[in-house]
């Protein structure tokens, strides 16, 4: 079930965001202001944040340059404003917002746009594996360690994503040189435990959390490091 974070001083506005989504099955979350909405970020893995501009303590422009700085560069961001001007909406977008809606809303629309961002996020999330706070990114073939971007060469990113699409599985040479390499791949199964060796080099020089054990006999296994 998804959670979404409304953001709005006014506690009419939050309660009504509230009746319209939670008929949509959604688990809803309400802060009056920017900086009680970064405390629930802290606490909760939120999906989406409804975002009104206009707030005391930090406004909605403070607060979404907040979370695409500190928190997440995709997480989708629904910005609701009294003022339909396109200056507003320009500065949104240059800011990360992924939508705009003026108050008045209708109900529906809400829920529809609420519904077609969340969508776009599971795409797009779909390309990214987060494990041990170190975030896999394949459409961008970059890697994110401790908030530095590591770029892989093509192979050990490949490698490294398949590892981490089955955290805790062992996958057999066999498996990674098909899906890797290709059936017709016809070089010498030791090719993976050479691209093996490297990637685990560049994992430990960053004190990554995350390892990738050799298993007998069967293959390789990435692990998580508690």
């Amino acid at each position: 079930m998804a959670k979404l974070l409304v953001v709005d001083d006014d506690p009419h506005i939050r309660k009504l965001v509230q009746l319209i989504l939670t008929k949509e099955g959604l688990t809803i979350f309400e802060a009056e202001d920017g900086k009680t909405a970064l405390s629930i970020l802290d606490q909760e893995k939120i999906d989406l944040i409804v975002l009104d501009i206009m707030m005391p303590e930090m406004d909605g422009w403070a607060l979404c340059r907040e979370v695409r700085t500190y928190y997440s560069e995709t997480m989708p961001i629904l910005m609701l404003t009294a003022k339909g001007e396109t200056a507003q909406k320009v500065k949104g977008f240059d800011l990360g917002a992924d939508d705009y809606l003026v108050k008045p809303f209708a109900a529906e629309e809400l829920a529809a746009r609420v519904k077609v961002l969340l969508k776009r996020h599971q795409i797009t999330i779909s390309n990214q594996i987060d494990i041990g706070g170190i975030v896999i990114d394949r459409a961008s073939y970059k890697v994110m360690i401790k908030d530095e971007v590591v770029t892989l060469p093509l192979k050990e990113f490949e490698l490294l994503f398949k590892l981490a699409t089955h955290k805790g599985k062992t996958l057999s040479r066999e498996q990674i040189i098909e899906d890797i390499w290709g059936f017709d791949y016809e070089g010498d199964e030791r090719t993976v435990d050479v691209h093996i060796k490297r990637l685990r080099q560049r994992l430990a020089s960053y004190s990554c959390p995350i390892e990738i054990a050799t298993i007998r006999g069967l293959g390789y296994r990435l692990e998580e490091v508690k």
